[in-house]
């Protein structure tokens, strides 16, 4: 029988002081577990008593978190306020109009579908992303331990729990092998909790040390976690300024279409000589282009194509806003493991100290790996290089915690012996003055892991225990480059994102990796420990340099803090328990595939291919969307902005409204439509910028008030010029003519910089319309007919006006506020 099974079923020694039930830990010094905390195994449920819990339905039917269902991206997509406003005037105007007069309400309902079917692709991507990185705990049946779907937990499971496991319903503790729980994120607590047989666990917490199991006492919505609904239970990124600045542009819009349309329909169904349905379509014809109906659409469309393209590199994006944030971040927190290392490790040379016996020591190494029941990466290698003694007996076990940087445990050797061995960091467990400190710093300055094995004189769990153990040998770990960790902190360099490597392993060591990498200032490593506590001169120190070594979970998580106090968006990313407090912390949080239950349940981003090279591919994704939507959110409310300043002026001079809607679905569908779908989705590399509605108002307004003008001048002058029958219709041309070309020019400027598909694409907007001109049947369908060459000519002259007054508005926006 290996040493792993024995633990569970060999006590420590008796007369160790009792513990409260659900007491506070000492991180660093921890106190001795009675004996009834490894009691014996259980069997778990068999599978007739699972099976007559599944037919009660007393099963953790919880919903799966990634995304919407069908029913509500339906009801997202169609019924909303402006759907409702287009709907009821275009029923209206198939009953009073022409068909092409109603063509917008096709290009809604064209738009609607568009909208169902990315986001429908997106959710089918999620979904499948989210069961390839689903938690899938261990639970006891029939005596076996056998993982399985969340959702297949049935209440009275016995669900085992090891080092970085999430809880994932709420239970009573069955076994407890010197467990610490992390209920931080549902208390707040940051310190963690030791538990012991009996005591409860709620779900939502996770294991920072030791093991155990625990029966399942309530499952599906019971569950506390379940319970607390989206506020706790999804810890992610709730707040998107794209969203909500979208949101607020709508609400104004609303407001002033209201008093706005009004006016426009009591004026032109009191204008003389007109006809009533011909008013009611010049009527629809002002309101309809008011709405920016696209847009909403289009940045649905642009975050789900992203979900989808980042799939497809297997990154489950857990809550949308998630690919806008990272586009915003400027500072990237590294945990070295897991991170810029891949998480194996080898064992490369051990090193006996003071002329400790080799043989011996390889069997304490053996034994020490065996005592662990879920051993770390370090232990792993250890435990693949020195094999587990059969006569060696573990008789207590402390287990390896970030917080006190150590693991322990005592053994009766076989020969009637006894000892007590600690394994861990050698600049916490030897003095400062230890002369071994200095071959060590040689090791770490290679970029090496360095452990110390060391014989402690006293009990395993006094607070002292570390004070005056001898050092035995120290064991060098070599840790193995992820391959793409360099390519990628070249990219955050190039970008502007600044790198932060933040590790619990000794800091010479963690600069000396990132040297290697090439990460700028590697070479200016801190130790933490001399990190001031307060977060002013914390976050000093953050910003003057790039590599933290023997940083602690609680400091992950206040350097996460500082940071974000001198106006830095911060992504961390991690793959241990150690990790979960900055991750939540932290503006977004990006976990690997491989991490821990805990370290996933928290992040906003998971890399299920382990590959850190993928964050690039996210930043580009989020700053495409943003910087997109911007651009196109620029097109589609300079077309309110006029909309609602036409309207105006034509109630003002008690004129007919210049446009029937035909008109302005040309104009809109050339000028905004097509080419604000290739132009959202093209790559944009700029990073994104705050205050999404001020920047977007300070081009449309001026934008908007320029083609109104141009557009009412060239219509009171046509009005003056042409006379007689059809003369609305001259009218409606020549101002259609210069609406179309100053916006085009608009269009021209969102475009720039050119590149050859985006000149491409101006140039087809312009063949389009010019074919409408010259095709007869076109200048029918759309009633649009030049006559006479003066007004024409005089149309596109004060279009020229207007580009150039565009031009000097754009640049000297840009001039004050910064492109």
């Amino acid at each position: 029988m290996t040493q792993r099974a024995r633990i569970h079923m060999d006590g420590p020694e008796p007369g160790g002081p009792a513990i409260d039930a659900g007491a506070e830990l000492d991180p660093v010094h921890p106190r001795k577990p009675p004996k009834s905390a490894l009691a014996p195994r259980a069997e778990g449920l068999t599978t007739a008593e699972v099976a007559e819990r599944v037919a009660r339905g007393e099963v953790n039917d919880i919903p799966v978190r990634s995304s919407r269902s069908t029913v509500d991206i339906v009801r997202a997509n169609v019924f909303t306020r402006f759907n409702a406003i287009i709907g009821v005037l275009w029923v209206i105007m198939l009953f009073v109009a022409p068909f092409q007069d109603s063509l917008f309400g096709y290009v809604i309902i064209a738009n609607t579908g568009i909208g169902i079917i990315q986001e429908l692709r997106a959710k089918k991507t999620l979904d499948s992303l989210a069961l390839i990185g689903e938690a899938r705990p261990k639970v006891r049946r029939d005596g076996t331990a056998v993982e399985i779907s969340t959702s297949e937990i049935v209440l009275g499971d016995l669900v085992e729990l090891g080092p970085g496991d999430k809880v994932v319903v709420d239970g009573d503790m069955s076994e407890a092998d010197n467990l610490e729980i992390d209920e931080s994120l549902l208390t707040g607590e940051a310190d963690p909790v030791i538990k012991h047989p009996g005591d409860p666990v709620m779900s939502g917490s996770f294991v920072v040390a030791g093991g155990g199991a625990f029966t399942a006492t309530k499952v599906g919505r019971e569950a506390y976690a379940a319970q607390l609904a989206e506020e706790a239970s999804r810890f992610t990124l709730v707040h998107s300024e794209l969203r909500s600045g979208i949101s607020t542009i709508l609400k104004y819009v609303t407001w002033m279409m209201i008093p706005t349309a009004i006016g426009l329909v009591i004026s032109q169904l009191v204008v003389k000589d007109n006809n009533f349905k011909d008013s009611v379509a010049r009527t629809v014809g002002g309101i309809v282009p008011m709405i920016p109906e696209g847009l909403v659409l289009l940045t649905s469309v642009a975050f789900a194509i992203g979900v989808i393209r980042l799939g497809r590199k297997q990154c489950l994006v857990q809550e949308l806003p998630a690919i806008e944030g990272l586009a915003r971040v400027d500072v990237v927190c590294l945990d070295k493991t897991g991170t810029l290392t891949e998480g194996g490790m080898d064992v490369t040379e051990l090193r006996p100290l003071g002329g400790a016996d080799e043989s011996y020591v390889r069997k304490v190494l053996g034994a020490l790996g065996e005592s662990d029941p879920r051993p770390n990466a370090s232990l792993k290698a250890i435990i693949d290089t020195y094999p587990d003694s059969e006569d060696w007996r573990c008789t207590e076990s402390l287990p390896f915690s970030s917080a006190r940087k150590y693991s322990g445990a005592s053994f009766s050797e076989g020969n009637g012996e006894s000892s007590t061995w600690l394994l861990g960091a050698p600049d916490v467990l030897l003095p400062q003055d230890d002369a071994a400190l200095a071959e060590i710093e040689q090791l770490n300055e290679q970029g090496l892991r360095v452990l110390l094995l060391a014989r402690a004189a006293g009990d395993l769990y006094a607070a002292s225990v570390a004070a005056g153990a001898r050092p035995t040998a120290l064991v060098v770990l070599e840790q193995r480059l992820r391959p793409d960790a360099a390519d990628t902190l070249r990219y955050f360099d190039e970008q502007k994102v600044h790198a932060k490597v933040i590790s619990g392993d000794n800091a010479v060591s963690v600069g000396a990796v990132a040297g290697k990498l090439g990460l700028p200032g590697a070479q200016n490593t801190v130790d933490a420990r001399r990190l001031p506590a307060e977060q002013a001169p914390m976050g000093e120190s953050l910003d003057a340099h790039s590599v933290f070594g023997r940083v602690t979970p609680q400091q992950k998580r206040d350097m996460v803090g500082a940071l974000q106090s001198r106006g830095h968006t911060v992504a961390m990313t991690g793959d241990g328990v150690n990790d979960v407090l900055a991750l939540k912390d932290a503006d977004i949080g990006v976990s690997m595939g491989s991490g821990s239950e805990a370290t996933k349940a928290v992040a906003q981003i998971v890399l299920l291919n382990n590959s850190f090279a993928t964050l690039p591919s996210v930043v580009a994704e989020g700053r495409r969307v943003i910087g997109n939507i911007t651009r196109v959110a620029t097109l589609f409310l300079t077309k309110t902005v006029y909309s609602v300043l036409l309207a105006i002026l034509v109630v003002c001079w008690q004129v007919e409204y210049p446009f029937l809607p035909r008109h302005l679905t040309l104009l809109s569908t050339l000028t905004i439509g097509v080419p604000a779908f290739f132009l959202a989705l093209a790559p944009n590399k700029e990073r994104a910028k705050p205050e999404f509605v001020r920047r977007v108002m300070r081009y449309a307004i001026p934008a908007g008030v320029i083609a109104a003008a141009t557009t009412f001048a060239t219509y009171l002058l046509a009005r003056s010029y042409y006379s007689g029958p059809g003369s609305l219709d001259a009218e409606t041309s020549a101002a259609t003519l210069t609406l179309f070309l100053v916006s085009m020019w608009v269009l021209a400027i969102i475009a720039r910089p050119y590149t050859w598909w985006r000149v491409c694409l101006v140039a087809a907007m312009a063949a389009g319309f010019l074919i409408v001109l010259i095709v007869p049947w076109l200048q029918d369908f759309f009633a649009l007919k030049l006559v006479g060459a003066v007004l024409p000519w005089t149309a596109v002259g004060i279009a020229a006006a207007g580009a150039v007054l565009l031009e000097v508005a754009w640049r000297a926006v840009a001039r004050r506020y910064g492109a």
